[in-house]
């Protein structure tokens, strides 16, 4: 049985973490329960594991923008502090990152390896947090790069979606910004896997598999709740007074992940249409 750290347990993805490593001995801290910017409660929190996940993360993107220090202070400075303490005390530490450490105008699926270019405090932040995780614990440190996550525990775009559709005859999705969305359980799923099998160090990208524009994914979300796709109307994004640049083109290779002989999670669709299919069934 694996000693395991969960930080930020609170969030989307730290909820399916704890139900996907059932079986292990998981200790679960929420924001309110650690503080992973203080170095001391960190390395107490880290001895006595043989694994951190680092869930925790500054997501509001926006905010980011005028709040630099506190968004680096927990996206960067706290995951090096998690590997320091992780290397002190022999345990492994997987750190969740994110598709905003591209610049998003590639044409082709970023491999592990392309170089980064992050267009916002947000996205820079996160990539301070693998830098210096990979150089404090190299040996022992893997980044798991996601991206448009939605799940049962928070706010995601499944949810504001519907949330439109209850409220609006039509309304306007995006055609031109492209990615992966991708099922917190799925992940989870993954990180169990990197735990229990031990793939060799370094970067992945922890997304469902295809592509699909945000339009086509707010399409297949009415699609599968049985509404009508068609209330849906394609825009294309324009000036916006949101502070944050967004990637474009968010689609991200998944070779590492053969190469290790691990199966890539499985097509966007899919794993969709098995959350929604749930969601309907408990409602």
């Amino acid at each position: 049985m694996t000693r395991i750290l969960i930080t930020g347990a609170a969030g989307m993805l730290g909820q399916d973490l704890q139900k996907a490593l059932a079986g292990h001995e998981v200790t679960p801290l929420s924001r309110a329960e650690l503080d992973v910017t203080d170095a001391a409660a960190v390395d107490a929190a880290v001895a006595g594991h043989d694994v951190v996940v680092n869930a925790a993360a500054y997501t509001r993107v926006d905010d980011a923008e005028s709040h630099q220090a506190e968004a680096l202070a927990i996206n960067g400075t706290a995951a090096g502090l998690l590997a320091e303490a992780s290397a002190r005390h022999g345990a492994r530490l997987i750190q969740l990152s994110t598709d905003y450490v591209f610049d998003g105008t590639a044409t082709a699926p970023y491999p592990e390896d392309a170089a980064t270019g992050p267009i916002s405090v947000y996205g820079s932040s996160k990539l301070a947090g693998e830098q210096l995780a990979l150089a404090a614990h190299p040996d022992g440190t893997w980044v798991l790069r996601t991206a448009w996550l939605y799940g049962a525990g928070g706010p995601n775009f499944v949810a504001a979606i519907l949330g439109q559709a209850a409220k609006r005859e039509t309304f306007g999705v995006v055609t031109d910004s492209q990615g992966q969305p991708t099922w917190t359980v799925d992940v989870a799923r993954q990180i169990r896997e990197v735990i229990e099998r031990r793939p060799e160090p370094g970067i992945y990208h922890s997304t469902n598999s295809g592509v699909a524009s945000r339009y086509e994914f707010a399409r297949r979300i009415l699609e599968l709740v049985g509404l009508d796709p068609d209330r849906v109307e394609p825009t294309l994004t324009g000036p916006s007074d949101r502070p944050a640049a967004r990637p474009a083109y968010s689609v991200l290779g998944h070779d590492r992940w053969v190469a290790a002989g691990i199966e890539p999670l499985r097509p966007w669709d899919e794993a969709l249409s098995e959350y929604l299919g749930g969601a309907a069934s408990a409602s």
